[in-house]
């Protein structure tokens, strides 16, 4: 399951808050200056909430979801605890007044949750408006963007428009934060796998071609990824 983040919205000083016209092209060059930085999805993730509340007009609040097919979210990153609390109490109905929208479309929209019905969650929670973006989206998963403010109708044409600008950014950033995780264990697996069949060569007076078929069989035979089996290889190998 992926690690969950809470990020208080501090101030950023080289971003203006909600900015407007000229200062839109420079803020989001900032912010996404910022993103890819990052070095994990996770880093980009609290990245990217934290700049939300600075960079999207109206913005109090901010949190990145998955939201799966069968209604079944996970809040991954937010900016305070009022964000998990909205999220981890919808229902599927609730879900669908919202969320749903976004298999379809990549903006949804509440202009008011106390004069929307099935949102008594975030109007008890003083939540009155929210706006959410799509981020990624395959047949069985969504990754969600949402903003929200204590005030109604406060994401209209404009914020959206910010918003979506926004998103696309955070979009690239967490795609390439991925890949190079993605690279960094392939890395890794890459040498434990090598120093595993260095280990078996040692043990069994064999090549290193037959090390890696014995090391192949052994990970099918047992049902353990071969990364799997090569750690356990070397972790006993140095183990005292």
């Amino acid at each position: 399951m992926p690690k969950r983040f809470v990020v208080a919205a501090s101030e950023f000083p080289d971003l203006p808050r909600f900015p407007a016209g000229a200062e839109l092209a420079e803020a989001l060059t900032v912010a996404s200056q910022q993103l890819h930085e990052t070095l994990t999805p996770h880093s980009a993730l609290r990245t990217a909430v934290r700049l939300a509340v600075h960079l999207m007009p109206g913005a109090e609040h901010a949190g990145i979801s998955v939201i799966e097919r069968g209604d079944k979210l996970r809040t991954l990153a937010w900016t305070d605890e009022v964000v998990r609390s909205a999220e981890s109490r919808h229902t599927g109905r609730e879900q669908h007044g919202l969320w749903d929208q976004l298999w379809n479309s990549p903006v949804a929209r509440i202009t008011d949750s106390e004069a929307d019905d099935g949102w008594d969650v975030l109007a008890a929670l003083g939540l009155r408006s929210a706006l959410s973006l799509r981020l990624r989206a395959d047949r069985r998963r969504l990754t969600v963007l949402t903003a929200y403010a204590r005030k109604p109708g406060v994401f209209d044409e404009e914020a959206t428009r910010v918003g979506r600008l926004f998103s696309a950014h955070v979009s690239i950033a967490l795609d390439s934060a991925t890949v190079r995780e993605q690279l960094t264990e392939a890395m890794h697996t890459r040498d434990l796998i090598g120093q595993a069949t260095g280990i078996l060569m040692e043990r069994q007076g064999i090549d290193a071609s037959a090390a890696f078929e014995s090391l192949v069989r052994a990970s099918q035979r047992e049902n353990v990824k071969l990364r799997d089996l090569a750690r356990r290889i070397v972790g006993a190998h140095n183990t005292p």
